[in-house]
């Protein structure tokens, strides 16, 4: 079967890792396929590794060049020139893909619309929608008249939680009948690469910490979605409340430099925090510093199904998490670790310090997390169930 994939960048980040760890397995099964990425980023050779890649090229500058476009908008014609041109260059980009023989369309994220609008898929062409993004996420990086068309176009969508695959049948009318809940997380590896972490030398002597420190954690990227500010915010009475002998620092990582770094930066002096709250940039290291968090704090306000929530339970690491925020509270519950009421930050903190105070509870809570991980989401059978889908949809 030929398949073409569809993602928007390479950055490394969930719905990007998800998409890596689904070509893996796909290819193992001998599937063909072509990889058509928005724009590069991190994970760029990894994917190349895997199969061809096409990133979808910058639209044209000009429709004939930059003095003839003058005279093109005097006469009133610069439009036509300009329509014709662009269509020249997306049947460029359709030849390039190879799209009369494409099997299969698989579009990993809703992002991935503005390129599915350009692309006139053939009509008998099955499209497979693997959807990773809420209500934020749908309004930050999507534009109605795209996202409309793509899940016009969607066969069948794939949703990464109970939470998200409601949001697609309440806000946007998708029929529940052609929704399935999936997720797909190679979690032999997953676990293989934790356990390595865990061998090689701590990070955290590097940033001055005390070798019996306490660690909460927190990870992902600087946007408002995150709920940085909120990690700095539970920090503050986390560490003021706690009576406790031993240290507690928190760890963000995945801050890269930018404005809401400063911003955060900025919050944490004026809290008398900055020898307690620590901005790791992104890194390829990360699971060397989440692997030995204490207590993971999942402070997003929208996250549909974090990547992160899984390597925390496969370290063993406890979870708190907001109940509304997508998600996590499906695989946390009552015995993973805590889910609290939306933005109740008294009562997150209140959660991590009765971890933070209890080792043996913390230990069983993460144990327990790890384990639903491993008994929800085995590799293989996720693959099958993919398989089937397709071949059903191209019978």
């Amino acid at each position: 079967m030929n398949l073409l994939l569809i993602g928007h960048d390479a950055n490394r980040a969930g719905a990007q890792l998800v998409l890596l760890n689904v070509m893996r397995l796909l290819k193992a099964e001998g599937f063909q396929m072509h990889l058509l990425l928005g724009e590069g980023g991190p994970l760029l050779e990894e994917y190349q590794a895997i199969c061809p890649v096409t990133i979808w090229p910058a639209p044209p500058a000009y429709a004939v060049g930059a003095l003839a476009d003058k005279v093109l908008w005097k006469l009133g014609r610069w439009q036509q020139f300009y329509e014709r041109r662009t269509k020249a260059h997306q049947q460029a980009i359709r030849s390039q893909l190879g799209l009369d023989k494409v099997d299969l369309v698989l579009v990993n994220t809703v992002t991935s619309s503005r390129w599915v609008a350009q692309l006139a898929i053939p009509a008998q062409t099955p499209v497979v929608t693997f959807v990773h993004e809420l209500d934020m996420s749908v309004r930050i990086y999507t534009r109605p008249d795209e996202l409309a068309y793509l899940l016009k176009r969607t066969n069948h969508m794939l949703a990464v939680s109970k939470a998200t695959a409601r949001y697609y049948e309440q806000e946007h009318g998708f029929d529940p009948t052609r929704i399935s809940l999936y997720t797909l997380i190679d979690t032999p590896t997953l676990e293989k690469n934790v356990q390595k972490a865990m061998k090689q030398p701590s990070l955290y002597a590097s940033l001055g910490l005390p070798a019996d420190a306490l660690i909460v954690g927190g990870c992902g990227n600087a946007e408002w979605r995150k709920g940085n500010d909120l990690f700095v915010s539970i920090a503050r009475q986390v560490i003021s409340r706690y009576t406790g002998k031993q240290s507690i620092h928190f760890v963000w990582v995945g801050m890269p430099k930018g404005t809401l770094h400063d911003d955060i930066w900025l919050d944490i002096r004026k809290a008398g925090l900055a020898d307690r709250v620590h901005l790791i940039p992104p890194t390829p290291e990360v699971l060397r510093y989440t692997s030995r968090f204490d207590v993971f704090v999942l402070c997003s306000r929208e996250d549909p199904y974090p990547l992160v929530v899984f390597e925390a339970g496969l370290s063993g690491v406890p979870v708190v998490c907001f109940d509304g925020a997508g998600g996590s509270p499906e695989l946390v519950e009552t015995d993973g670790g805590y889910v609290v009421p939306y933005l109740d930050l008294d009562a997150m903190s209140d959660r991590i310090i009765e971890l933070l105070q209890d080792p043996d509870l913390r230990r069983e809570m993460g144990q327990r997390l790890g384990q639903k991980i491993l008994e929800r989401h085995p590799a293989k059978q996720s693959v099958d169930t993919l398989i089937q889908l397709f071949n059903q949809l191209t019978a």
